[in-house]
């Protein structure tokens, strides 16, 4: 659905989505441009994406699309489609019990992820200080997620005993 929003604003060729991508969300997600072609052609085949044909003066791989109206309707409900975090039990979690189950001490997990967490968390809030709009705001969401990840943290030490017992 990425792509296919990035091609609301105006018809494009792949290498250039790829750009805007990279420059939205490459810090934080890495696309190769394999998945970008691959994406187009399964759009198009579905119908939310038109090819325009080359785009004039350039090589041949610079082939434009254009975002259908139907493109447009999808897109748009899914933007304004609230989605659940996936990954639920998130890794840490599963870490933390299958050590108990392996016999290791699930705090040595625990005191890991804290200190890797608030290390990100610096890093993120250095980043911020020299970042653009979308920068800042990408950092703001990150460290609100590490905080309540760190919340839980300082719960599930909490709840060690007790989750040991249940599991023993």
């Amino acid at each position: 659905m990425t792509m296919l929003a990035l091609l609301q604003h105006q018809p494009n060729h792949g290498f250039a989505l790829k750009q805007r991508y990279d420059e939205l969300f490459g810090q934080e997600r890495d696309l190769r441009p394999a998945q970008v072609y691959s994406t187009l052609t399964r759009l198009e085949r579905d119908g939310y994406l038109s090819d325009l044909g080359f785009e004039k003066g350039s090589a041949a791989d610079k082939r434009l699309y254009a975002i259908t109206d139907s493109g447009v309707t999808t897109v748009h409900h899914w933007i304004r489609t609230p989605s659940l975090p996936v990954g639920r039990p998130t890794e840490l979690f599963t870490k933390v019990v299958l050590a108990l189950v392996a016999g290791l001490d699930p705090r040595d997990v625990l005191d890991s992820h804290r200190d890797l967490y608030l290390a990100r968390m610096r890093e993120i809030t250095a980043a911020r200080r020299a970042g653009d709009v979308v920068d800042r705001l990408a950092g703001d969401y990150e460290i609100a997620h590490l905080s309540a990840d760190l919340d839980w943290i300082e719960t599930a030490g909490r709840r060690l005993g007790d989750l040991t017992k249940e599991l023993s």
